[in-house]
């Protein structure tokens, strides 16, 4: 208890609290299968920063901050542009690797700017399992308990292990109190969010969880849907001609593909407006998250309206010339979706939709 004490104490004594869009924050968190973990921090500012004096920790299997070591840590490498966002990758790579060592798929290498922690045993800050805590702080990897480290954002509940070994789910949950135990007892609702999935830090959200006494606080809640949208880290494969579904040889079992387009850009209110989004109406789009139909709204100046896949394939083309608002349905077609909207003068503007 003094240790913890101590940590909290030396954090604080060397916070300064950003304001809103001042700071890095983390805009997306990937738990994907095996190797499959990533990490998206954004900027939400006009200048670009520099990554290497910040650092990422991993709290595991309901750790408090006070375990943080050089073990446990990583010091990012890199710098984010103005408004741009920095995609960190578990580095396995390795195409015969197995077990812990499985390489992370190409699709979400692809979106990589950085690969991190190579060696479980040098660092093992990158091998999250969806009930890990995620600390983003500014100082040095190699002391991030000492004097000086700020916290700049923090994913989980310090403390808290939502492991339920009943249901056999290892993170955290939709229904309070947030780790299945809603679940356990009889709440059909209650489903685990951040295990093999990925949270995409929500718009309205524009600074991260930098309140170290806030988030160690006995009455502090992790509700992981309130800032964040949670999206399955894999999606069915599609045939690309008929749309159909793609199975494996036993005709039952889905072919899968990740599902990180959303990774390596962030839709922030931080964002100022472009020239191109200023001629452009406002457009809508609700509800988003979907469960499947979601209606586009304001679309007295746009001319056409193309739905586009996780994978790059458009799913819907529509001529507009006299409607306002449009409904789409995409029931039973999970996943992250774009919504291109061009208008007569052929200005365009993307807006993203999740469907659940």
């Amino acid at each position: 208890m003094k240790r913890t004490l101590l940590v909290l104490s030396t954090f604080l004594s060397a916070m300064t609290f950003a304001q809103n869009c001042s700071e890095l924050f983390i805009s997306e968190y990937v738990e994907g299968v095996g190797t499959n973990k990533a990490l998206e921090i954004y900027n939400p500012t006009a200048s670009p920063i520099d990554l290497s004096a910040y650092f990422v920790t991993r709290i595991s299997n309901g750790a408090s901050v006070s375990s943080a070591s050089a073990a446990t840590s990583v010091q990012l490498t890199g710098t984010i542009p103005a408004y741009g966002t920095h995609v960190g990758v578990l580095d396995k790579r390795d195409p015969s690797g197995t077990g812990q060592e499985t390489p992370v798929w190409d699709e979400l290498q692809d979106k990589a700017d950085a690969f991190y922690c190579p060696v479980y045993a040098t660092s093992n800050a990158w091998y999250w399992n969806g009930n890990d805590c995620i600390m983003l702080a500014k100082g040095s990897a190699s002391s991030p308990q000492a004097p000086g480290t700020i916290l700049v954002d923090f994913f989980g509940k310090d403390g808290q292990d939502p492991e339920n070994t009943v249901m056999g789910t290892n993170g955290w949950s939709s229904v309070a109190p947030y780790d299945m135990t809603a679940a356990q007892g009889g709440n059909t609702m209650d489903r685990v969010v951040t295990e093999d999935h990925s949270m995409i830090r929500k718009p309205n959200v524009m600074i991260g969880k930098n309140n170290l006494g806030e988030v160690l606080g006995a009455s502090y809640v992790f509700n992981p849907l309130l800032q964040y949208d949670s999206i399955p880290a894999l999606i069915p494969r599609l045939d690309e001609v008929t749309g159909d579904t793609l199975y494996q040889v036993d005709g039952v079992t889905p072919q899968w593909t990740g599902n990180w387009e959303s990774l390596g850009w962030h839709d922030c209110d931080c964002n100022p407006l472009s020239v191109d989004e200023v001629k452009a109406e406002k457009v809508t789009i609700y509800p988003n998250p979907s469960t499947g139909e979601f209606f586009i709204k304001g679309l007295a100046n746009v001319q056409t309206v193309s739905v586009i896949n996780a994978l790059g394939q458009e799913v819907l083309n529509v001529n507009n010339n006299t409607q306002t608002i449009i409904a789409v349905d995409l029931t039973n077609r999970r996943g992250v979706y774009f919504v291109k909207l061009t208008d007569k003068s052929g200005t365009t503007i993307t807006k993203r939709i999740i469907v659940k």
